[in-house]
């Protein structure tokens, strides 16, 4: 097999490193998810208020053929670009899977006929569920 046949040839972790079922936790934008006060009202400014229909319908509408999830954007981010408190990024972003290198590795598989690739985004714990299996040999 050639590297150009490989699709892992350009990612740090092979597909040993994502096959099966993952889970990780907490990394979803849930009703839990930390929003500013405005110290003189007590208040949440209007543009961080938000619920999680609002933050699946926005990541589902995102223009894209990689399915989206919608994370939380901190609070830092909400304060200095007056955004809601979620935004969206592919299921396998780096910040849903803790690394760059498992983002590229999710990625590649994803993009590869040899392997299915399913998620399932539980808004309610904030857990994000990724299963990979090999469809054929690549």
């Amino acid at each position: 097999m050639t590297s150009e046949d490989d699709p892992f040839h350009d990612c740090e972790l092979g597909p040993e490193a994502i096959l099966g079922t993952r889970t990780f936790e907490d990394v979803l934008f849930t009703d839990e998810t930390e929003t500013p006060v405005n110290v003189l009202t007590g208040e949440t400014p209007a543009h961080s208020q938000a619920t999680v229909e609002e933050a699946k319908e926005f990541a589902a509408g995102i223009d894209t053929e990689t399915p989206q999830i919608a994370l939380p954007a901190t609070v830092e981010t909400q304060i200095e670009t007056q955004s809601k408190p979620y935004t969206s990024a592919a299921f396998f972003h780096f910040k849903a899977t803790g690394s760059l290198e498992r983002h590229r590795a999710y990625h590649a598989a994803y993009d590869s006929d040899a392997y299915t690739v399913d998620f399932e985004a539980d808004y309610e714990s904030g857990d994000l569920t990724i299963t990979v299996e090999r469809t054929a040999d690549p």
